[in-house]
């Protein structure tokens, strides 16, 4: 499709823009006047970066690389969820949740597997199916480990990938010595000449009659940057693309929970990952805390963005808060805390916490969100809340900026973080909602935003109405600090989302990314630093723009979108800089509004690029319908 898309630079009128001559203007010709030498303010060098929590099986299932499920064995009426008994030939073993015992005050219980009859030839033990599949590929090394203890005969584990319809054992290892007591093991699964497929799942098998009981059965594939406990290779390598400036986290309901009890406590979600206890996601299925405060840390560090942490402010989403006051003290007190563990040297309590967790230089952070969307408490406390976490932050921080998540009365907070969710059409009648906003409030974070339309991730017509508010937040971007779609992520698998529309579908081994995606790509590649004076006349109802320039390079940026069925002209005027000659075009397009990217055609609408000349003060463009387009023009 992309390779039929029509991009006109009218090569053949430059000769009369190079004299000067006017160009003849239809009734809808868009009239850019462009004052580069003029800027108006500066762009936020942090405009663009992520928004992400635990939902839609984004961790879990998703950025996480971890390939077993409930690999803490957790329960519910059925038995023990994603695993099941394996017997061959004439083994004979049963299966149960044992609460008795487990590997740590975290981890307190445990599976048990009894085993009556098994031999080298029928051996007995469980099969983990992974989050839909497990990934598998060629000549690729696997790690990993468990904790087991085992008594009555057996003192060995055999772990094994094996694929779902062959039954074929792919990659296998047996682990000797298991004790009577808890024990963390250790194994290395090592593909060959296989095909890469997600139909696969794992297998812990027993030679021996016996009790064996297991807990935190993990298995990784390699991780981005080699990081033990790390992310998926594929998915950061998309969002490494982005750009981004910045990593919202823990993520928006995650951090509040449904109730107080089950809210992110980032001191449980630290350390090893045997004494991370796990916690409900408000989404409806359990979180591993795998994806703990250090790894959004350590996440951070890998993309070169900056850390912005959301902490607990006392409200939760079914309507529990905490009074300001005393009673909110102690959860004040622990955002000091979390704050002196992202911070702190390691003379400091927390910043040597972090180092003994394998981390002793501190991390930089600039922004504290406090709380989420506290619009929704009916108590009305957010304000006081609010205030009382400000006066603790800045007495012993004073450089950080503090979000407020709902518009308070209580003071000014620094910034103000503003949600939007919304159809494009609704998107298109928005587009100047900053633009004469109040420059003496506080800065603004538009910190959840996103077209709905499409499923599970966004149509063409959905990018259209995400790139027209984002050309609204860039001509703002003096105003607007930072700005994150959310959702990031969706598992594509049945079961997998809780929300749509989201900018990034996976299944275990595959991954895409949406046409919103690439506009995202596209918009935070092409970035300046001002935002030089400009003005429109004309043009169709459902075309949008907004212009940076790059003032070291001597570049414009000229973000175009036309959301129409119908080509859109528009004239381009430098007034006080002259166009070199040489420039780029990068357009992203469709041909109906329907259009999209999936899991088995995830290139169907990408970005493409072409050399635009483009000389003198004047120029004459001609957009395809349903277009994005980047237009980069060099000053001479």
């Amino acid at each position: 499709m992309l390779a039929r898309t029509v991009i006109r630079v009218n090569a053949f009128l430059l000769p009369l823009l190079l004299a000067g001559s006017a160009i003849a203007q239809g009734p809808n010709t868009a009239v850019l006047t462009i004052h580069p030498g003029q800027s108006q303010g500066k762009v936020s060098p942090t405009l663009y970066g992520l928004m992400t929590e635990e939902i839609n099986y984004s961790y879990d299932g998703g950025l996480y690389a971890e390939m077993v499920r409930n690999r803490t064995f957790g329960s519910d009426w059925s038995g023990i969820l994603d695993w099941y008994l394996l017997e061959k030939g004439n083994a004979r073993a049963a299966m149960s949740e044992d609460k008795s015992t487990g590997p740590s005050q975290a981890l307190p219980s445990s599976m048990k597997l009894d085993v009556q009859q098994a031999d080298a030839s029928d051996p007995a033990g469980v099969i983990n199916i992974g989050y839909w599949g497990m990934a598998v590929r060629p000549n690729t090394t696997y790690k990993g480990s468990f904790y087991a203890k085992a008594e009555s005969g057996i003192d060995a584990v055999t772990a094994s990938l094996v694929g779902d319809q062959s039954g074929a054992t792919l990659a296998s290892a047996t682990v000797t010595g298991i004790s009577g007591d808890w024990k963390e093991y250790t194994y290395t699964l090592k593909t060959g000449a296989v095909q890469p497929s997600a139909a696969n799942h794992l297998e812990l098998t027993v030679k021996h009659a016996g009790t064996l009981w297991l807990n935190l059965v993990s298995l990784f594939p390699p991780t981005y940057h080699n990081r033990a406990n790390g992310n998926r290779i594929d998915l950061m390598e998309k969002l490494a693309a982005m750009h981004p400036a910045f990593l919202r986290f823990p993520g928006g309901n995650y951090l509040e929970g449904n109730t107080i009890a089950e809210r992110f406590e980032w001191q449980k979600t630290i350390g090893p990952l045997v004494d991370r206890p796990t916690h409900p996601s408000p989404w409806g299925y359990q979180s591993t805390d795998g994806m703990g405060l250090l790894e959004f840390l350590e996440w951070c560090e890998d993309l070169h963005m900056n850390p912005l942490l959301a902490v607990y402010a006392g409200y939760s989403l079914h309507g529990e808060h905490v009074n300001p006051g005393a009673d909110l003290e102690p959860y004040v007190q622990n955002a000091l805390e979390e704050i002196e563990y992202v911070t702190g040297d390691t003379n400091t309590k927390w910043g040597a916490e972090r180092a003994k967790d394998g981390h002793p230089a501190p991390f930089h952070l600039t922004y504290v969100e406090i709380g989420n969307e506290d619009q929704f408490d009916k108590s009305g406390s957010y304000g006081e809340r609010y205030q009382q976490f400000y006066k603790a932050i800045k007495a012993k921080y004073p450089d950080l900026q503090l979000i407020a998540t709902a518009p308070i009365t209580t003071m000014k907070p620094d910034v103000l973080d503003d949600h939007y969710y919304k159809r494009a059409t609704e998107f298109f009648h928005d587009v100047h909602h900053y633009d004469n906003a109040d420059r003496n409030g506080p800065k603004i974070f538009v910190g959840e935003w996103a077209t709905r339309e499409g499923l599970p991730t966004p149509n063409f017509g959905a990018t259209l109405g995400d790139a027209a508010w984002m050309t609204g937040m860039e001509r703002n971007s003096d105003l607007i600090v930072m700005a994150s779609y959310a959702p990031l992520f969706t598992n594509v698998n049945p079961g997998g989302l809780q929300w749509d529309t989201d900018l990034i579908g996976y299944d275990a081994i595959h991954s895409y990314g949406s046409p919103s995606y690439y506009a995202q790509v596209m918009f935070s590649a092409y970035l300046g630093d001002q935002l030089p004076q400009s003005s429109e006349q004309g043009g169709g109802s459902r075309f949008f723009y907004s212009i940076t320039r790059d003032s070291k390079k001597s570049r414009v940026y000229v973000k175009l979108v036309n959301a129409d069925s119908t080509p859109q002209p528009v004239e381009i005027k430098l007034d006080g800089a002259t166009l070199a000659g040489t420039g780029k075009v990068v357009t992203l397009s469709a041909r109906d509004t329907q259009a999209t990217n999936t899991l088995s055609e995830p290139r169907n609408i990408v970005p493409v690029e072409a050399p635009l000349q483009a000389a003198g003060t004047d120029l004459h463009h001609t957009m395809p319908p349903y277009s994005i387009q980047v237009l980069v023009l060099n000053e001479r």
